[in-house]
């Protein structure tokens, strides 16, 4: 038997991510489920560095930056409805929602 669900979302913005963590709370506590989080996850960087001319002025670089936020959110005591209506949120192509049971 399944007696905890992990849901982990991940976004390359933050207040997107943060919404959507707030619907799925309120979604949960509608269904008196029990919540553990959201638990902020560590943030992944990840740098690009391109030349800005391929012939001429070739030391000088542009730099950009791409972050992932993560966010972590634990249901302990819930039902089947929740689970069902986890599954039929309609996120944002942005958006990644993975389900893990437990």
């Amino acid at each position: 038997m399944v007696s905890e669900i992990q849901i982990k979302l991940l976004s390359f913005d933050y207040r997107l991510l943060d919404l959507w963590v707030r619907k799925i709370i309120e979604l949960a506590k509608l269904h008196k489920a029990q919540v553990k989080g959201p638990l902020p996850l560590p943030t992944k960087r990840k740098i690009y560095t391109f030349q800005k001319s391929p012939h001429v002025n070739k030391p000088s670089m542009e730099q950009f930056e791409q972050r992932e936020h993560r966010r972590l959110i634990v249901f302990s005591s819930f039902n089947a409805e929740l689970i069902s209506d986890i599954q039929k949120i309609r996120l944002p192509a942005s958006l990644d929602l993975s389900v893990k049971f437990k």
